[in-house]
Order: structure tokens, then sequence, then C-alpha cells
């Protein structure tokens, strides 16, 4: 199955603002990448005449056709090429029969992938994340040390108590059912699956109810169902480089103002303690987690433009922007 046979992402698009919204000539080229048995989905905008590529990773509550929607479209058509990527358990990724992943291998995957993105051509890459998989960003560069910036829509370190209680569904859950996954984790029910609603505030993840609807209906983004293994490994994964030795590429944090999730205290706790690198944050103007709402998109895309145009010495070239907008 691939995209274009899906309704779910189209009942999400349709709560995005009309110029968000993918029409039958704007969809993305659908692609596969093989990584250790498992078919990895890719939605790619190809420009070869673009000055950098971004890739996109969502988070545990989105998919890579929700990337596209609401930053791979918008920077392709200002002169960027893009790929988002599903990972395993997400979206209409293939996963390998008997070898659910671990965000251990989500880390891998997302630095392989870089590697072989820079293995077709070598022009500059940086990363986008969106909730978790703004952190995802973070560690497939520490991972990986080729990239030239990283755009976190958060910067969540769940080895942080506070981030962790904030974040759970319920203080019960991170106090209590996070220990018993660890332990469960060891055991030969870690395959056990459970619905990510019941561990993180999924109901939290969009502001307008109608799309909140559609998201949680969506097995393939907020209503999916994650193995304890991976539960485990997204709680307790250690970077290739902490924070305070970081020194790979600049970072971006694009911070919805009204995210009900997670707030901009929790990517702070990450943040302060980055110091080699240069970071700024951005504010989007009346955006929820998963943004549906201007000003927010319309700042997100200007931001992340300018971001990328700099990291990789473009910041006074003009790229081509759609006439249409």
């Amino acid at each position: 199955m691939d995209y274009s046979s899906q309704q779910a992402w189209r009942d999400i698009e349709a709560c995005l603002p009309r110029e968000f919204r993918l029409d039958g000539q704007g969809a993305p080229r659908e692609d596969w990448w093989p990584w250790r048995g498992h078919r990895i989905h890719l939605d790619r905008f190809a420009n070869p005449d673009a000055p950098a590529k971004v890739i996109l990773f969502h988070g545990v509550g989105t998919n890579g056709r929700e990337m596209s929607t609401v930053l791979g479209a918008p920077l392709f058509r200002s002169g960027l090429e893009t790929v988002a990527v599903d990972m395993p358990g997400y979206g209409v990724t293939q996963v390998a029969p008997g070898n659910p992943a671990t965000y251990d291998d989500w880390v891998r995957i997302a630095s392989d992938f870089i590697d072989a993105e820079l293995a077709r051509d070598p022009r500059p890459i940086v990363l986008y994340g969106l909730s978790a998989g703004g952190m995802l960003t973070y560690h497939a560069a520490a991972l990986n040390r080729r990239v030239k910036g990283i755009i976190g829509m958060t910067f969540l370190d769940q080895r942080e108590r506070q981030v962790n209680d904030e974040t759970s569904i319920n203080l019960p859950m991170s106090r209590l059912g996070a220990p018993l996954m660890h332990l469960i984790a060891k055991t030969p029910l870690a395959g056990m699956r459970v619905p990510m609603r019941l561990a993180a505030k999924m109901n939290a993840l969009v502001n307008d109810r109608a799309a909140l609807r559609a998201c949680l209906k969506d097995r393939t983004s907020a209503g999916a169902w994650v193995s304890v293994r991976f539960l485990s490994s997204y709680l307790r994964y250690r970077p290739a480089i902490e924070p305070e030795q970081f020194d790979v590429c600049p970072i971006l944090l694009t911070q919805p103002e009204k995210d009900r999730w997670t707030p901009l205290h929790l990517s702070k706790i990450f943040l302060d303690r980055i110091g080699r690198v240069p970071k700024t944050v951005v504010m989007l103007g009346n955006a929820g987690h998963y943004p549906l709402e201007q000003p927010g998109l319309a700042q997100l895309h200007d931001a992340a433009l300018a971001f990328v145009l700099s990291c990789c010495g473009h910041a006074d070239r003009r790229v081509a922007v759609e006439a249409a907008s």
C-alpha cells in the first residue's frame, strides 16, 4: 500500500489551510528504500537544481505524509529538494516480518539514509523533525556528523524525569508505567504492542477537534500501536554525543505557540546544555503541536527556508517561489 490508496492522510490534510493541501498534481513521488529487510517509504520532492536537501522526520503521532504537507511541499515550492521518511511502525513503510524496529533502529535508519542520499549527490543536507522527530534529528546528526543543520519542533530528552512526566499521558504512566515497560522489554513479552495514545498525550497532538479525530483514527500515525521494546528504547536512548559536546551544526527550534503537549520549557532543558553551536528559537504564532494554523505554518516555512539557506552558504541566494503564492 502507498499513500495514493490511503484515505487517512487526506482526512487530516482537509483540516489544513487550502494552500497547504496537495492536489493531484502536487503530490510527492513515492519511493522505497531497503534497510535490513524493511522497505522504508519516502515522499520525495526532487529538484536537481536545488542548493540543498531537507530530510523530514515524523514523531510518534504523525507520519511522513503529514511532514510533506506542512513543510516538505512548501519548501519544495520555494526551490529546495525535500524527502520525508516513514519510520518502521508508521506511515506505509513495510516492516520486515519478525523484525520490529526499536528507537535505536530509527536513529540508525536516519543516519544510514543520510549516507545513502549523500552517495547519490553531494548537496548539503539539513534535517527537520516534528515532535519526537525533533530529537531524532539531533540523535541522527550526533551519530552521522555529516549534516549542515537541524530543525526541531521540540527537542525532548526523555531521560529527564520532568520531560517524561509532562509528556506522558499521566503521572502514574511516567512513574510506574515506564519502569514496568523497561522490565517487560527484557522478557519474551517485549514484542507486545500497545496503543501510543495510552502512553503519551496524543489528545494534545492538534488543537482542532475534527483534525484530532482524524489523526486518532489513523493507525499509521496518531493511532499507531508500538512495541514495549520500542517504547523502552525510546525512553532510554543515549546519544552518540551529549549536548555539552555537540559541535556538528547549528540548531533551530520552531516552537508552536499554543503547543498543549510539549511547551517551550521542555525543549529548553535540553537546548540550554548546548553551547558549542548556534541555537535559534522561532515561535510559531497560534500553532498547535502538529501545526494546522496560520500564521504559524507560514512562519515555519519562512524560518526553515532561511535557516537551510544560511546553513548551506546560500543566505543571499534567491530561490524560485511558486508563482501562485
